[in-house]
């Protein structure tokens, strides 16, 4: 049965849209026409060379020389795009600059430096600027180029300087340990590294500058270090970056083929090495244009996704500047001076688009904010939500106390594809708990064990067919075998994702959290996020983890790990059981609730389930989990004590 309607389009907004233009450029230009979205969806999975090629079209996407073939060789992995394009990423998405110099590109709300703003024509020349510096330093099509910056547009202006030579970019955030930056970039031998030696969050003050000192001489094969200082001056053997923005040098986009490497992003790391997942110039700019009509972007928004530098977000933004979109960016912490902060921001800026994690939906319903009698959202058409789950209550909080008229369209996808599997869609009605749409081009289904289609089920989130924007390799990785394990070992020639997913009757989608961090209580297998979203829908609940612990040969054993706003009481525990029992099931009532102060999390806000599990069932509590890679390390220590207790 489908949750209540929250919203929906009126016909002049859908007829405004990105989607409903392409829907008429496909009748116009390919006389295609569809009965509904589920038959337009089926054409794009099916006839993958008719709608990347419409989608090439639309976007008038550019290139020096054309493509002979959409789609060679189709294997999974291995499929072989858009054979003989020559294109550059930064190339397309600056190419707003010539005819909108004027126009501001770019507005930074940042802690340590304050607002600032870029037009057009600015970050092309300080684009420009930046890569001949890079060349003269002799940086040429292939080599690495890694930073340690914070979302600001230092990061956008050397990651499109390094995509305009065809070099290939890599980012870390600053608030990351240094071992867990050295495990990232050591692997793929860098040439530069940028960093920022410190900044503000919070009102603090951050002094980086030794950290920086000690990843700079962990990288021998770095020629040349740029600075951008802030705790100290200058270091020795560093370069401003000052220096390398400023110039009057014409902009440069070496033409590189659709497949050559773009940037490098990573696995979480949390328990392994982190995999240096490597995306293409062509399969992002295309991944990115179809994303866009989901997204219901164009020239005409003002977009910001609240996003760490660290997390594949970042990336993601660039989604809307690539079609003429304002991008702002948000450099600082958003509960300081307090949670409205961000919805200042997002009011200040007049923004039409904000995305942000569940986890800032959530914590703002917990702090009982109420941004629509806070301030003026008049601009506000669209919200964003991704990382996890949004739970029924965060979408009942957004239509209760943000905006009664605004569209809200959660995300699932993930690094890897540096896109999404499901989505939203701008002519369709908002239910609470669903994602709206399977996104086009993308053959999502969800698979039993046998590989065989389910609908209305739980199953294993797969895709079926190739797309564009799949990694291109792992980089180290000669054999394939790490790409292969990844994603190719459970169903061979599909990808498996290792989400759970339910496909309802009219193609929307609920994301039930990691596959590999199953709770099994008798048979019935669940995803944790509807137990959180029983748990988390309480008010005196802050925040959870949940695990399974199957031990060999006795019944499973599933505590419940919670932050509480007071003490808790056997009181609170019942409530707690209350609400698993009413809300999922008496099957799912944990063993045992456990109180802690903070609940163990990724850089990127994702809860550290499967290192808790494997923690518990007696795991080396120094190669379960890379606390290098954790948003708060010092929380594990809990854990690691609770195991010891329990051995």
């Amino acid at each position: 049965m489908s949750a209540p309607v929250l919203w929906e389009p009126t016909a002049d907004r859908y007829a405004a849209s990105t989607m409903a233009a392409f829907e008429r450029f496909l009748d116009e230009d390919r006389d295609l026409t569809f009965s509904d979205y589920n038959e337009m969806w089926n054409w794009s999975v099916t006839d993958l060379d008719g709608f990347w090629s419409a989608i090439w079209s639309f976007f008038n996407i550019q290139s020096s020389t054309p493509y002979t073939e959409i789609l060679g060789n189709r294997d999974m992995p291995g499929a072989a795009w858009c054979a003989g394009a020559h294109l550059n990423y930064a190339g397309q998405t600056l190419s707003h600059a010539t005819d909108r110099a004027d126009d501001i590109a770019i507005v930074v709300q940042s802690e340590t430096f304050g607002r600032s703003e870029l037009t057009w024509g600015e970050l092309a020349q300080q684009v420009a600027n930046t890569a001949a510096h890079f060349r003269a330093q002799g940086v040429v099509k292939g080599d690495r180029v890694v930073a340690i910056l914070p979302n600001t547009q230092t990061a956008l202006i050397a990651f499109l300087a390094s995509a305009s030579i065809g070099a290939i970019w890599s980012l870390c955030a600053p608030d990351m340990g240094h071992v867990a930056i050295l495990d990232r970039f050591k692997q793929i031998e860098p040439k530069v590294l940028i960093a920022q030696d410190g900044y503000v969050h919070a009102g603090k003050h951050i002094d980086r500058s030794e950290v920086v000192s000690q990843i700079a001489n962990g990288l021998p094969s770095v020629t040349h270090r740029l600075m951008v200082p802030v705790s100290q001056s200058l270091p020795d053997g560093w370069s401003a970056w000052s220096d390398a923005i400023t110039g009057d040098h014409v902009p440069d986009f070496a033409q590189v083929p659709f497949d050559h490497p773009l940037w490098i992003v990573y696995s979480s790391g949390t328990t392994g090495n982190p995999k240096p997942i490597v995306h293409g110039h062509g399969g992002i700019i295309l991944e990115a244009a179809k994303q866009s009509l989901h997204h219901d972007l164009g020239a005409k928004d003002r977009f910001a996704w609240m996003t760490s530098s660290g997390w594949i977000m970042w990336n993601a933004q660039w989604m809307a500047l690539g079609q003429g979109a304002r991008v702002a960016m948000f450099d600082g912490a958003p509960h300081y001076p307090d949670m409205g902060v961000i919805w200042r921001f997002v009011a200040d800026e007049g923004l039409t688009y904000f995305g942000a994690g569940a986890a800032f939906f959530s914590g703002c319903l917990k702090a009982g904010i109420t941004p629509r009698d806070d301030v003026d959202l008049g601009a506000l058409r669209s919200l964003g939500s991704t990382g996890s789950p949004l739970s029924s209550d965060a979408y009942d909080w957004v239509y209760t106390q943000v905006k009664q008229d605004v569209w809200l369209a959660p995300i699932s996808g993930g690094t890897d594809l540096a896109g999404a599997f499901v989505l939203g869609h701008p002519g369709m009605a908002v239910r609470a708990g669903e994602m709206q749409c399977r996104a086009l081009g993308n053959a999502v289904h969800a698979f039993d064990e046998a590989g065989h289609p389910l609908i209305g089920q739980v199953g294993e989130l797969v895709c079926t067919q190739p797309l564009p924007s799949m990694p291109l390799f792992f980089w180290g990785d000669e054999d394939g075998s790490r790409l292969h394990d990844s994603y190719y070992d459970t169903y061979p020639g599909i990808w498996r994702h290792g989400d759970w997913i339910e496909i309802k009757e009219d193609g929307s989608s609920v994301i039930y959290g990691r596959s590999d961090a199953t709770i099994n209580r008798k048979g019935l297998r669940m995803g944790s996020a509807e137990i959180y979203q029983a748990v988390e829908g309480l008010d005196v609940v802050l925040d959870s983890l949940v695990v399974d612990l199957e031990f060999l040969g006795r019944d499973s054993f599933m505590p419940l790990f919670v932050v509480t706003k007071a003490p808790l009481t056997d009181a609170i525990k019942e409530q707690i059981n209350q609400a698993i029992r009413t809300s999922v099931s008496a099957r799912f009532i944990p063993n045992e609730i456990i109180e802690v102060t903070e609940i163990p999390r990724t850089l990127s806000g994702k809860k550290l389930e499967v290192p808790v599990k494997k923690l518990l069932l007696g795991g080396d509590p120094s190669k379960v989990v890379n606390r290098d890679s954790m948003a708060n390390p010092d929380s594990f220590d809990f854990f690691m004590a609770y195991a010891k207790g329990r051995a």
